[in-house]
């Protein structure tokens, strides 16, 4: 067995063994090639999705790794709609107004909003085959993060690949995490994010506090994962009607 063989035997065995990969009901496949290991397939959640990729990454030993793995929306749409839908989001967020934006298609790029030499930073984005890739620059780690949740938001959305280049550059680390998590949580309307409070280690986002609904408590859970630099998130919310 040649030394790549080995190290896909061990991702394999690692993602049968993780209950909220569901490696038997995914379709997740694995390569080496030149070096670098490619994930591709599609899972239920973003949740399987990046503990996959997290596990795949401690277990390669290598410095590249290609990520083709997609969610499956709970919806499936065209890539208009999926476009239309963070076009919408990203134009209605206060956070963007002074922002110029502009949606690409295979064919054209749609100016959104021109604001010219006023404009403090811009944002693209392009959608293929339900994946959202979000290019050009923003004023903070916060704000890079955030304009990736919104696209992850957009129904039909299968994967966001953040492009965002962050001018001028800042220092990532836990706090940061969690105040773009604070952000997003008081942005979601779906959430009570006055009942939930959360720390964060190295990338480890827990949460705690008390919701009405699991489903709310799964949405929650989502939002943390949607934040780019999250490795894992526990989830201590308890459930009270």
């Amino acid at each position: 067995m040649t030394a790549d063989e080995t190290i896909l035997r061990e991702i394999r065995a690692a993602l049968e063994h993780e209950p909220r990969v569901r490696a038997h009901h995914n379709a997740i496949h694995i390569a080496i090639c030149d070096g670098a290991l490619t994930v591709e397939g599609e899972v239920d959640n973003i949740a399987a999705k990046r503990i996959a990729l997290e596990q795949a990454k401690a277990l390669m030993g290598m410095n590249s790794m290609i990520d083709r793995l997609r969610i499956a929306p709970g919806e499936r749409k065209g890539d208009g709609a999926v476009r239309d839908a963070v076009s919408r989001f990203l134009l209605s967020e206060g956070a963007f107004l002074d922002y110029a934006i502009r949606a690409k298609s295979r064919d054209d790029t749609i100016v959104l909003r021109n604001l010219g030499a006023q404009a403090q930073s811009s944002i693209a984005l392009e959608v293929q085959e339900g994946v959202v890739t979000l290019s050009g620059n923003v004023g903070s780690l916060s704000h890079k993060r955030l304009a990736g949740v919104l696209a992850w938001w957009a129904p039909g959305c299968r994967d966001v690949v953040n492009e965002l280049e962050v001018v001028p550059l800042e220092n990532d680390h836990d706090g940061e995490i969690l105040d773009a998590l604070r952000l997003v949580l008081e942005k979601d309307p779906l959430v009570h994010a006055d009942q939930i409070r959360a720390d964060s280690c190295n990338g480890v986002v827990t949460l705690h506090g008390f919701l009405t609904t699991v489903e709310e408590r799964k949405m929650a859970e989502s939002d943390a994962w949607y934040l780019l630099g999250v490795r894992d998130v526990v989830n201590r919310i308890e459930v009270r009607q």
